[in-house]
């Protein structure tokens, strides 16, 4: 609880007494004789403007330049006598037909994480829908003009010759004055996914229906309500409960008089209506956004409140309503010099992220006069620190505690509305691909028996996005980073953009693997992929879940030119036209990328393949390059380490006499840390080569660890320090993004991993020396297009690597990755194999810290049956206790093991996570004296 008492009751105010809620509203901003260019092509040569929606459109791009000019960008650049051409439906588009103030902090970040691709359209006249040739009874949006955004926030007017086709439309929902045909009308039933629809706006802005969310299903206060409405909305139909919000419904506008004076008697004599000494009528609805129509009342005023409500009533609509609410006075948080009372009213921005989960974004807060309302356009926006300060909250831990009430309860607002859009049909949202993804939620702060509280106003569309927008837009003057509002919004329009380019892509995917690539089945059909499987055990559990299965044995791998023509073959008899061909299993990479060559498909080189499946060719090939790299630039070469390729007992003692020890020695082509061990000396090399070379002969011995390209080894020095992975994507050279995580010491001598952290708990210059170190080798090696795996150590002079996985990160990673960042590394993986190059957040945001530790049969076979058996792991899972990524699906304890299985806890703060995992881990008997868990958590501090 938030307490009054902490607040310093002797800090003056500096707050000047404006009545901002007073002000004419803010005529046109271009000025008189604006320095911008008037002769540019706004018109539309397909669907020509009357005079009145050409005036508009004139408008809309004069407030462009304006608000340009204000931002200190420069003028856009008409492009118009020269269209653009070469666009195909695969280019992603992302179009915002509306105002150009109401969106240009999300064009702004647009042009930064995907320039040239998002355009403003000022006219509908601009945008055309045609029947879709995919989906019969939908449409596609076609482009013909817009404003394009490039990087650094220039502008340009382009035609486009054919127009583009729009891969994710957003824009202004409410009712269209300006122009004759709404942003609704034609965001409806497209088959591009939409951030919103006019159907979902309509809710939106309904404060009777939100104000039911919040108070219900949110379980964030709301001012006592009596609401009047003659026909509920569909999602109001079934609230039956009253809790701060109570729903008369009216036969009809006549002879209703009495009802209605008795419901606004007993509502303002009400208990509940103790405390307060005002009221506010105002109407529900989407046609009355802002303060319009509203009056404010005294308690005592029954014959003005009941006559306000009754004049109110007459001018609305069927499913529009009339709210009686209580006026909520604002905390008393400074008793100082006479003037005014002040409230705060907070400005919240949510933008629903991955997997549906709201994400706040941007806070603010506009200070006005107590006893007016504080209007959006009428008020000059601070942080909320700076608001409170003023105001005399100055404690670190109570300013702390108002911030994170705050994101508690603006993501609640957003997490029921998006649970009501989720129950409701296709044709209430407006289409198949229609949904909300950013909000805005408004709040007042003020308390009761000296608690600060906060109330819950309203939601809105765009209201909070404009506020926040300008606060941004202010702060770039004094050197604050812009784009806080809109970031996470721009990566879910990408997102959501993304998965509709992919949808439907044909995909031959070469191995299948075992369970722990059992996600990407899933995962496949949720995107929509058309997934041709070729796998060696015609009774793959993976056989049942992809569109084809194609049964062809390739365990041996020292065949695979001989594999990879018969496979062409398979694939043209069957006439499967395919858009990219991968593969997520080790054994099968050089033999996917055999394939690709010969049928035209993107993946980096055969050569490369071979050079990174290889491990000690991979360190040796890199060593050559010593002197290859560019002036000034760091070679490659300084990351690689001094190893030997083992065939023999001769090869061992030659290594030996190469190579200083201790060393690891590792199976050349394995996988899963399968038989590496660290050595002391030579005669420990000969011991463990021999073992290798008895136990470890052929693919059966020890399925899915690379036996079927040999089991020759290798000799490397040892390398101390951290263990590191980098997953990064690549794509035709260019590094897209680098996602870096920490792992535990191991159980030495033996290598298997023990416990992971991510985000990496380096500081940014040594995390920069892993991401670039990563690059460097893959580059080096030729690996220019994929996802991959490079596994490094972090020493006092810098990375070391340890080996190149030439193909996406497996156990946990994939799903930690895209928890934390909202990243998919799987469907970034088919998308580069496609063709198709991946926009990802350059610098993504971790939005929670997990910590994870291996189970593994040999250590905890008594547990993973009793206290953790998958059932109750799965509980734990389901109950958002921990995060369980299986790894196997047999209990069977063999001397070269794997991992069983990871569990994993999730926090805000990784020390957090750190105490959790462990306390799980000593709950469920995972910790032990012979599996210390505290040691493997001890690197991640």
């Amino acid at each position: 609880q938030l307490s009054l008492d902490q607040i310093n009751a002797d800090q003056p105010l500096i707050l000047k007494d404006l009545d901002w809620a007073e002000q004419e509203p803010l005529p046109s901003l271009s000025p008189p004789c604006p320095s911008w260019r008037q002769d540019v092509s706004l018109d539309c040569k397909f669907s020509p403007e009357d005079t009145q929606a050409h005036a508009w459109t004139t408008y809309y791009y004069d407030l462009l330049q304006c608000t340009l000019q204000q931002e200190g960008l420069p003028e856009t650049v008409d492009r118009t006598k020269e269209p653009r051409t070469g666009f195909s439906s695969g280019d992603v588009t992302i179009c915002i037909l509306g105002s150009p103030t109401s969106y240009l902090s999300v064009l702004l970040e647009g042009s930064s994480q995907c320039p040239g691709n998002m355009l403003l359209c000022l006219s509908p006249s601009w945008l055309a829908k045609v029947p879709s040739e995919q989906h019969p009874g939908e449409s596609s949006l076609l482009v013909s003009k817009a404003v394009s955004f490039e990087l650094g926030g220039r502008t340009c007017l382009d035609e486009f010759s054919p127009p583009r086709c729009v891969t994710y439309f957003m824009g202004s929902f409410g009712p269209c004055k300006e122009h004759g045909q709404s942003a609704g009308e034609l965001a409806r039933d497209l088959d591009c996914p939409t951030g919103g629809s006019g159907e979902l706006a309509r809710l939106l802005e309904d404060k009777l229906l939100t104000r039911q969310l919040l108070d219900q299903r949110a379980q964030v206060g709301v001012p006592l309500t009596l609401a009047f409405t003659f026909k509920r909305l569909r999602p109001l139909r079934d609230v039956t409960t009253e809790r701060s919000v109570r729903m008369v419904e009216l036969s009809g506008k006549e002879g209703q008089e009495n009802l209605i004076q008795e419901e606004i008697e007993a509502f303002l004599q009400g208990s509940a209506m103790e405390p307060y000494s005002q009221v506010v009528v105002k109407p529900s609805g989407w046609r009355w956004s802002g303060a319009h129509a509203v009056t404010f009342h005294a308690k005592v005023e029954q014959a003005a409140v009941l006559q306000a409500m009754l004049t109110l009533l007459e001018s609305l609509e069927e499913e529009e309503s009339a709210l009686l609410e209580a006026f909520i006075p604002t905390a008393c948080l400074t008793h100082t010099s006479p003037r005014p009372d002040l409230a705060i009213r907070i400005c919240t921005v949510v933008c629903r992220s991955w997997g549906d989960q709201p994400l706040l974004s941007q806070v603010v807060c506009c200070v006005g006069r107590a006893d007016k309302p504080l209007k959006h356009q009428a008020m000059v926006p601070q942080s909320l620190e700076s608001g409170l300060r003023q105001q005399g909250v100055t404690d670190e831990a109570q300013l702390a505690a108002i911030h994170a009430q705050v994101k508690h309860k603006a993501e609640a607002a957003m997490t029921a509305f998006l649970e009501m859009e989720a129950g409701l049909s296709v044709e209430q949202r407006g289409g198949q691909r229609a949904q909300t993804d950013v909000i805005g939620v408004d709040f007042l702060l003020t308390s009761s028996e000296q608690v600060l509280q906060l109330m819950a106003l309203e939601m809105n569309s765009q209201l909070c996005l404009e506020t926040c927008a300008l606060f941004e837009s202010m702060g770039q003057a004094v050197g604050v980073p812009a784009g806080e509002s809109s970031r996470p919004l721009v990566e879910t329009m990408l997102r959501r953009t993304q998965c509709h380019l992919m949808e439907g892509k044909h995909v031959l995917v070469i191995g299948a693997g075992g369970v722990s690539k059992k996600f990407v089945w899933e995962a496949a059909r949720a995107y929509g992929l058309k997934i041709h499987l070729v796998e060696s055990d015609p009774n793959h559990f993976a056989s049942q879940l992809v569109q084809t299965f194609i049964h062809y044995d390739t365990t041996e791998h020292k065949r695979d030119e001989e594999h990879a023509q018969r496979l062409v073959g398979l694939v043209r008899e069957r006439g499967l036209h395919l858009d990219g061909c991968l593969s997520y299993w080790d054994d099968c990479m050089v033999l996917t990328a055999l394939v690709c060559e010969q049928l035209g498909l993107r993946c980096s080189p055969v050569a490369a393949m071979r050079v990174a499946k290889q491990k000690s060719r991979t360190h040796q090939h890199l060593l050559r390059r010593r002197k290859e790299a560019p002036l000034g630039w760091a070679s490659e070469a300084l990351y690689a380490v001094p190893c030997c390729h083992l065939e023999s007992h001769a090869d061992v003692e030659r290594a030996a006499r190469h190579l200083s020890f201790p060393g690891v020695m590792k199976l050349e082509y394995g996988a899963g840390a399968v038989g590496v061990k660290l050595v002391e000396d030579v005669q420990q090399c000969h011991l463990h080569f021999e073992k290798i070379s008895r136990d470890l002969r052929e693919d059966t011995d020890h399925p899915g660890i690379g036996l079927g390209w040999g089991n020759a080894m290798l000799l490397m020095e040892y390398v101390s320090g951290t263990e590191h992975d980098v997953d990064i994507v690549i794509y035709d050279g260019r590094m897209l993004a680098a996602f870096v995580s920490d792992n535990g010491p191991t159980r030495v001598p033996y290598f298997t991993e023990t416990a992971a952290s991510m985000p990496t708990c380096l500081a940014p210059d040594r995390e920069a020396q892993l991401v670039r170190a990563a690059y460097q080798c893959c580059l080096g090696c030729g690996l220019t297009n994929g996802v991959f795996n490079v596994e490094l150590k972090l020493t006092a002079s810098g990375p070391k690597l340890i080996e190149i996985n030439p193909r996406m990160g497996g156990f946990y990673l994939r799903d930690w990755i895209q928890e934390i960042y909202g990243v998919d590394i799987m469907l970034a993986s088919v998308m580069v194999a496609c063709g198709v190059p991946p926009l990802l957040p350059a610098h993504a945001q971790p939005r929670t810290h997990l910590v994870g530790v291996m189970c593994v049969v040999s250590q905890h076979l008594k547990a993973l049956k009793s206290t953790a058996s998958v059932e109750m792991l799965q509980a734990l899972h389901e109950r958002g206790i921990i995060r369980l990524n299986l790894l196997e699906d047999e209990l069977v304890a063999r001397e070269y093991e794997e991992p069983y299985c990871n569990v994993a806890c999730a926090s805000p703060s990784r020390r957090e996570a750190c105490l959790k995992v462990l306390g799980v881990c000593q709950v469920l008997g995972i910790d032990s004296p012979h599996y210390p868990v505290t040691h493997f958590l001890s690197h991640f501090k």
